[in-house]
């Protein structure tokens, strides 16, 4: 069986111990999870702004993509002034990633977005960020926690469940919603945490399921859905 290729799209760090230069990463997780789930994971490198027309192209070479979590984005993307927690914003990841998001949302190929992937998702369809999420009875920032799905929908479709535990480790969150999105994922406080895009073939989530991809079968479950659009699709 040929696996199909997932582009997982890179996080720029400036500085690596073992590499004498910056560099394009993915986690490791990440990249393991999208194996198990069938597929096979390719860093995507982001070429700088001057790129930017041929994104759609290089982007065509793969079956499926996987925008996965990072750093804040940056406020201004979404009409807001920074709030004193909002830090460690990347402008060159916040511009390649909602260029990259962008092109896929118009070329229909299937896509997982994942934690701030997500959250760049919601942005780019016009919609707006909590920047710092108020303690709930929900520990959203880095525990474990359940997510109701929405019945009818893709991820309940996918997961097989009503509830999911989920692994989450995040401080922002979806304030007004993106058009063309719908909720499919919320959690006893009412964060979303699913979308998904009522025309092109993505899904959303907010939690990390690289996390516990390898002993919890509804989040093995998203990589498995992503690797299974993707072979239908044969891009």
């Amino acid at each position: 069986m040929t696996r199909p290729l997932i582009a997982v799209i890179g996080r720029r760090a400036e500085s690596v111990p073992i590499l004498r230069f910056r560099a394009t990463l993915a986690a490791e997780a990440m990249c393991e999870a999208v194996y198990a789930g069938g597929a096979e994971p390719v860093v995507f490198h982001g070429l700088g702004a001057g790129a930017g027309h041929e994104l759609a192209g290089r982007l065509a070479r793969f079956d499926g993509i996987l925008m996965p979590g990072g750093a804040d984005l940056g406020p201004e993307r979404y009409g807001q002034a920074p709030h004193p927690t909002t830090l460690a914003v990347v402008p060159w990841q916040d511009t390649f990633d909602i260029a990259v998001t962008e092109a896929v949302i118009a070329s229909g190929q299937p896509m997982l977005t994942i934690c701030r992937g997500m959250q760049v998702l919601n942005v780019v369809c016009g919609g707006t960020l909590v920047q710092d999420l108020v303690d709930t009875t929900v520990p959203h920032r880095k525990a474990p926690h359940d997510v109701r799905t929405v019945e009818g929908s893709r991820l309940r479709k996918v997961t097989g469940a009503a509830t999911l535990t989920v692994s989450s480790y995040h401080h922002q969150c979806v304030d007004s919603l993106g058009d063309g999105l719908t909720v499919t994922g919320t959690a006893a406080d009412d964060v979303i945490e699913a979308v998904e895009h009522e025309t092109a073939d993505i899904l959303a989530v907010q939690w990390h399921p690289e996390d516990l991809f390898a002993s919890s079968p509804t989040d093995l479950a998203l990589f498995e859905d992503l690797a299974e659009r993707a072979a239908r699709a044969g891009w």
